[in-house]
């Protein structure tokens, strides 16, 4: 990718109503656009952020056996009221419309009633199960407030995933297994020495959850953590019984901030009850299924990496979902340019991910947008440096300057 390409823009203002830091910086490195509050368009910088968060997501979830699948958003009343979950009062979330003929539709806030509908046609022998599928979705939530940036909107990218299981003991091994692959997914991000499995409530979902939260300032919840026993409490759910539960003291907590970025349900058999998702056992009787629910919200983990690791110059991305892994900068003339484009040429065709910064720009201006954009490496091509066969590679993470020969650089950077 070429800067003279790329269509986004750095910009130094953002709308008077942004309030939230990580909205802010991605608009003005031009990742997001603001739609209205809530709600933001993802341009190709942020897209790409997006995509490679979702693979790390998507690996950890094929790990434990999930397949992947796509829903519709467009959601028909009769599978929700089956549920009770149709009714305002109990989901106070909903997005709803109606077709041209007058029927009523919702806009999908979760999947966990379409999802059975549709299973309900493909599993039914016990010689069918376990089954566990996921999705990375547009979900629509009618948020009463929306200021957190992307962190949480009234639309935003989630991947959901549902488990289907003979009984319990077979669920609670899945169950077991996923939370090991939540952990690896946020240790790949970054983030996992601050993201603690939270017991909580289950709000709309069950009666209890377990909350995945991240230690974060700018986040919306309270928890209370033990971190020599790696325990969490959210504060709506601590009471003396809670905590004798889990063997913990109220004094050796710690209160923090903090933005729950995964959940996990243990619906039961209740849901299969409602909507009499069942299979034939090997005795040839019909047995509910056994269901689990696993969320993981995509948008909201870009967002909580963006207020963690930026800081005054602008995004810090973790190597491993940053846009691109080089920007190139070059300085100088007829020879600079050459050697840049050469340069370029051969770290894209190495498989390195490079955004090459070829505009006739001021130096100063080249670099503050590398900061801004938090791309992990700055490599400048100048005549100065030319005439000593090097090249400037700068850590956007620690600022730390080398110099190096083409080889050195090559090294460094594979």
């Amino acid at each position: 990718m070429r800067i003279s390409n790329l269509f986004t823009k750095t910009s130094k203002n953002i709308p008077s109503d942004e309030v939230s830091k990580n909205a802010q910086l991605l608009m003005r490195a031009g990742f997001v656009h603001k739609v209205m509050a809530g709600v933001y368009a993802y341009a190709p910088l942020g897209l790409r952020v997006l995509e490679k968060i979702k693979q790390i997501v998507r690996e950890e979830m094929d790990s434990v056996g999930g397949q992947e699948l796509i829903m519709s958003s467009l959601q028909k009343k009769e599978t929700w009221e089956t549920t009770g979950r149709w009714d305002d009062k109990a989901v106070d979330i909903w997005f709803k419309s109606k077709l041209k003929d007058g029927t009523e539709v919702g806009f999908a806030w979760s999947h966990e009633e379409a999802i059975i509908e549709m299973l309900k046609q493909y599993l039914e022998s016990y010689k069918d199960l376990p089954m566990n599928v996921y999705q990375f979705q547009n979900k629509f939530r009618n948020e009463l407030r929306s200021k957190s940036g992307i962190i949480r909107g009234r639309e935003f990218v989630m991947k959901d995933m549902y488990s289907c299981s003979l009984d319990e003991e077979q669920h609670d091994k899945f169950y077991d297994d996923t939370i090991k692959a939540y952990n690896r997914v946020f240790e790949r991000l970054g983030i996992g020495s601050d993201t603690y499995m939270t017991f909580a409530s289950g709000g709309a979902f069950t009666q209890f959850s377990h909350e995945f939260q991240t230690i974060c300032e700018a986040g919306e919840d309270t928890i209370y953590i033990h971190r020599q026993k790696n325990i969490a409490i959210n504060e709506e759910v601590m009471d003396d019984a809670s905590l004798a539960n889990l063997g913990i003291k109220r004094e050796e907590l710690e209160k923090v901030k903090s933005a729950e970025v995964g959940n996990i349900f243990n619906f039961g058999t209740k849901k299969s009850e409602d909507m009499n998702f069942a299979y034939t056992n090997k005795e040839g009787k019909k047995q509910f299924v056994f269901l689990g629910s696993y969320g993981i919200g995509i948008t909201r983990l870009m967002g909580v990496i963006v207020e963690k690791f930026s800081d005054e110059k602008g995004l810090v991305w973790p190597a491993n979902i940053a846009p691109f892994k080089v920007y190139l900068v070059r300085i100088g003339g007829e020879a600079a340019v050459v050697s840049a484009d050469k340069l370029y040429d051969e770290l894209t065709g190495a498989g390195i991910e490079v955004i090459y910064d070829d505009r006739e720009a001021h130096p100063g201006q080249k670099f503050a947008d590398s900061e801004l954009m938090g791309i992990p490496y700055r490599v400048t091509v100048s005549d100065r440096m030319l005439e000593t066969n090097e090249y400037e590679l700068v850590e956007r993470r620690d600022g730390q300057k080398m110099l190096l020969t083409h080889d050195q650089l090559l090294a460094k950077l594979n």
